[in-house]
């Protein structure tokens, strides 16, 4: 797969990470595996949700509300993080304070992958803007409020090295394991993605072992 969001524009340049795949791979690193290197995605009930919650804000434009500047569908990236992506919402306050909020339409998991999402947006509009970014948010449409984020060295330091991760794989090709957990119940790529035959687990080894095992009797024929 060529994708143009993950190359380098000259020597030098550090290959672009999606800000989406950040996220992909915080949850599952073989769900963001299979859509960086194999551009397999599929839908199901929660996937059509947060599409129809993002079409309510990823209209481009701003919009004043009293002394908050509102941005939507913004394009933002990091030179020095090797980022790209879009901020769904960015709020630009009178007293120079910038916030993005990232939407989601299931419940928020503090310390979860959309703080890395939320996290890698603060710190490309720091890069924009030259301004110090210390918070962000998650806004949770199941449950109907935002989440502050703080951005603080640990967080910078998640998003440093899962941007560093998710180029390794993606210039290597190796695409990574399955989970073969709970969160494969919830997932939907796992048609494709076939966890629980290729994670070797205990029911999928002892039929591969039946298989190619003689009973008794065939070695006792002629």
């Amino acid at each position: 797969m060529n994708n143009p969001a993950l190359q380098g524009s000259g020597e030098g340049d550090l290959v672009q990470v999606p800000l989406s795949a950040l996220e992909h791979y915080a949850y599952c690193p073989r769900q963001s595996g299979l859509i960086i290197l194999e551009d397999a995605f599929a839908d199901d009930a929660a996937t059509v949700r947060g599409t129809l919650l993002h079409q309510r804000v990823d209209t481009p434009g701003n919009r004043g509300r009293g002394t908050v500047r509102t941005l939507h569908a913004l394009p933002v990236w990091s030179d020095s993080y090797g980022l790209t992506g879009i901020c769904d919402t960015v709020e630009l306050h009178d007293d120079g304070r910038i916030l993005p909020v990232e939407h989601k339409s299931g419940p928020y998991h503090p310390g979860g992958p959309a703080d890395i999402q939320a996290a890698a947006q603060a710190i490309c509009l720091e890069e924009m803007f030259r301004r110090h970014v210390p918070e962000a948010a998650v806004y949770s449409a199941a449950d109907r409020r935002r989440h502050k984020v703080t951005v603080d060295d640990e967080l910078r330091a998640r998003v440093r090295q899962l941007a560093l991760t998710v180029r390794t794989m993606h210039t290597t090709g190796s695409l990574p394991p399955p989970a073969a957990d709970s969160r494969c119940r919830r997932c939907s790529m796992a048609t494709s993605c076939m966890p629980k035959v290729l994670a070797g687990t205990r029911r999928y080894r002892q039929a591969l072992t039946d298989l190619y095992t003689l009973d008794d009797f065939q070695d006792d024929a002629p």
